[in-house]
């Protein structure tokens, strides 16, 4: 099992849920997520150990919203594909992935990664530049890393039934 499978495996992303993610709505409120946990953990400062409670949320927004939208009218769209793209990324132990998509994943996800020291570290210590530093390259990794997707599927799509299917 590779990593983007134990995290979807805690996130207990079921096929229902994948289908549910794959709406445009859920893509794209789902990148409030990390504003939301930054200015939680930065509330702190205003709110002590309640801050616990806006992050707590945050997380559970995270979880929750995957299940919140119905399944989209049309997956032919880029926000869509790109849920699809990371479907086909995970079950590329089963159905390898072309040689010219193996790297770029690995690649876009450490630039999302080199991101969460200055996070983090900004959040210690209360820099609001090392937070936006940070917070820029983990969603602009993620971004690209979803564009990345997007391709992934569409030269992926006829590669199995399943995948056919997923687009409508």
């Amino acid at each position: 099992m590779n990593l983007e499978q134990r995290i979807a495996q805690t996130f207990s992303m079921s096929e229902t849920v994948w289908q549910r993610h794959a709406n445009p709505w859920s893509v794209w409120t789902r990148t409030t997520v990390l504003p939301l946990l930054v200015a939680a953990i930065w509330s702190r400062v205003w709110l002590g150990w309640w801050a616990m409670v806006p992050v707590a949320l945050s997380l559970f927004w995270m979880w929750f919203n995957p299940r919140l939208f119905e399944k989209p009218a049309s997956t032919d769209n880029w926000a869509s594909k790109a849920v699809l793209g990371e479907r086909v990324w995970l079950n590329r132990d089963e159905i390898p992935v072309p040689r010219h998509h193996r790297n770029a994943p690995n690649v876009l996800n450490s630039i999302s990664a080199l991101g969460l020291p200055f996070l983090v570290w900004g959040l210690v210590v209360l820099n609001l530049w090392s937070v936006l530093l940070g917070t820029c390259l983990v969603l602009c990794g993620k971004f690209w890393f979803l564009d990345r997707m997007v391709w992934l599927y569409e030269d992926m799509k006829d590669a199995s039934p399943d995948y056919r299917s997923w687009l409508y």
